[in-house]
């Protein structure tokens, strides 16, 4: 039967795909318009599943609702600011923090738009022609701020970061701004597993002996380079962005504040 271009047309707005493969769809289907939408979104899934297996998704962006902090991850840059790459990002966003979902498998399962956020992140997918895939996702029921991180003013956020606090939420912002900008990896030297301890005091000493320093010294300068180790990936013992002359912990102590946990979430990273 005949194709007519308005049916084309009408076809490629329901389902985003290209003109010859609404047309090729429309033929197989004998101009049914339901079975072609169905045969696209089948064809579309297959080659979303090889892009999967091909491609990596290392761009992409940090959306950030009450509580949640959602990384929704793409090929490219040029998608990653795509309005409709972001705006999904946000829905899944306010979609997971009105849920309450705790993993990323909780997320998938999230309703959103009549469905779920796996079939919503799926269907972008098909209809953009990138890979595209939920990133990383974090959940803190406390009381929360976030501060998000553009690399380049013409592109989303690429780092976010969440803090749970008690006090004051400016202070509590200030640190999270200090986690984007230092990357810290722990939030107090206690949550420092005890074998990364014993490693970087390990290398401390290896690196005092190699140095020919004397062995009644070399002790003390191990614990003093270990020391230096948690002022790198500690939070509340580096030195303040803000205050350099204090460390986080005493600028946070100064206004009243505690931090219960952070999370950083780094596009690409």
């Amino acid at each position: 039967m005949a194709i007519s271009a308005a049916d084309v047309k009408k076809l490629r707005e329901q389902t985003g795909a290209g003109m010859m493969e609404c047309k090729n769809a429309l033929v197989e289907t004998d101009g049914d318009f339901e079975a072609a939408i169905d045969l696209l979104r089948t064809k579309g899934a297959a080659k979303a599943a090889k892009r999967g297996a091909e491609r990596e998704a290392s761009a992409g962006l940090v959306a950030h609702a009450p509580g949640v902090l959602v990384e929704l991850k793409c090929e490219t840059d040029f998608v990653a600011k795509n309005d409709d790459f972001v705006a999904t990002a946000q829905r899944i966003a306010d979609a997971a923090s009105q849920a309450g979902a705790s993993d990323v498998e909780g997320l998938r399962a999230v309703a959103l738009d009549g469905s779920t956020v796996g079939e919503v992140v799926d269907g972008l997918a098909i209809s953009i022609g990138e890979k595209i895939e939920l990133g990383q996702f974090v959940r803190f029921d406390g009381n929360a701020v976030a501060y998000l991180h553009k690399r380049a003013a013409d592109l989303p956020p690429a780092v976010g970061v969440l803090v749970e606090f008690e006090g004051d939420a400016d202070a509590a912002r200030a640190a999270a701004m200090q986690v984007a900008a230092m990357r810290p990896q722990y939030l107090t030297r206690e949550e420092v597993p005890a074998d990364v301890v014993e490693h970087e005091r390990s290398i401390a000493e290896a690196t005092s002996r190699e140095e020919g320093k004397p062995e009644q010294a070399i002790a003390k300068i191990t614990e003093g380079r270990l020391n230096g180790f948690f002022k790198d990936v500690v939070l509340l013992e580096q030195p303040s962005v803000t205050e350099n002359k204090k460390t986080v912990k005493a600028v946070l102590d100064a206004s009243g504040t505690t931090l219960k946990r952070f999370a950083r979430f780094e596009v690409g990273a």
